[in-house]
């Protein structure tokens, strides 16, 4: 063999040596931290464009994966008509093969109570706070680039509480529990406090609060008869009386801390929901 033919060999040699190694560097090439701890939380998930967004029933949040490094966010849209995702830009969503994100049918529920069916999507989330590429596929067949972005992870799987602002470990550390109470069943007082709305508004306290095993209800009496329905937690419930000041009997689920509801009243030219809170004292239960 000429010398400059071994060379040559002696090059080629060392560099398929160079390239497995890379090959094998890459290969074993862990997936970047994400800076947060494997698990489920409830994120925002914001976009560039009004016609593009979670359904106001979720205002904006989604569900977030954590696995292994890996994040993924559940987001219900605000309708069926965006029919595909694809985590990347529109030119590449539109090729042959490309992998499109496929959407599920989702139940969304609005705060009075109305439930309606959307699209939703499982989306590859590259990091949090930092905006990322999403194109979608509308019902008329083009495709839109937008970015995106995810951030506010809250630990815990429901929506809703991190709306009403009732998910948090630390909020939930102030409260009791009503179930963890050791309160004999049958019917109990308990001085209730309410805040919000326009403050002419009152409710009787102290309130009658019933017990039955791990269910504690609270008897509601405001100080107006206009009154028509309430929600507490997502779930819509009507008055229990007919004649008289509106009364409703609705789940107590803590003590010891402002509880969110919305109670509608007739009172004005149009219906209108006020948002409010009720306080259960735990120390004047008798």
């Amino acid at each position: 063999m000429h010398r400059s033919s071994y060379t040559k060999f002696i090059m080629c040699v060392l560099l398929a040596v160079f390239m497995l190694v890379m090959a094998g560097c890459s290969s074993t090439q862990q997936t970047p931290d994400p800076g947060i701890e494997d698990g489920t939380y409830v994120a925002t998930f914001t976009t560039d464009n009004s016609m593009f967004h979670v359904s106001e029933a979720n205002e904006d949040r989604g569900i977030l994966t954590v696995s292994d490094g890996k994040m993924m966010i559940h987001v219900s849209l605000q309708s069926k008509k965006i029919v595909n995702l694809y985590p990347g830009l529109a030119e590449d969503a539109a090729k042959d093969g490309a992998e499109l994100l496929e959407p599920t049918t989702d139940t969304v529920i609005y705060s009075d109570g109305y439930e309606d069916e959307v699209y939703g999507f499982d989306v590859p989330v590259p990091a949090l706070d930092e905006e990322f590429d999403l194109a979608l596929l509308g019902a008329k067949g083009n495709w839109y680039d937008h970015k995106v972005k995810v951030t506010d992870p809250v630990p815990g799987d429901d929506i809703k509480a991190v709306i009403n602002g009732t998910d948090t470990e630390s909020e939930v550390a102030d409260s009791a529990k009503a179930s963890d109470l050791d309160i004999a069943d049958g019917e109990h007082s308990a001085e209730v406090t309410l805040e919000g709305g326009s403050g002419k508004a009152t409710i009787t306290s102290p309130a009658v609060i019933k017990v039955s095993g791990d269910s504690y209800t609270a008897v509601i009496e405001w100080s107006s008869p206009h009154y028509d329905y309430m929600l507490v937690d997502g779930e819509k419930y009507l008055p229990v009386n007919e004649d008289g000041n509106s009364v409703f009997e609705i789940p107590v689920m803590y003590f010891d801390k402002p509880m969110p509801v919305i109670a509608d009243t007739t009172a004005m030219s149009q219906p209108h929901e006020i948002e409010y809170t009720l306080t259960f004292d735990s120390s004047s239960v008798k």
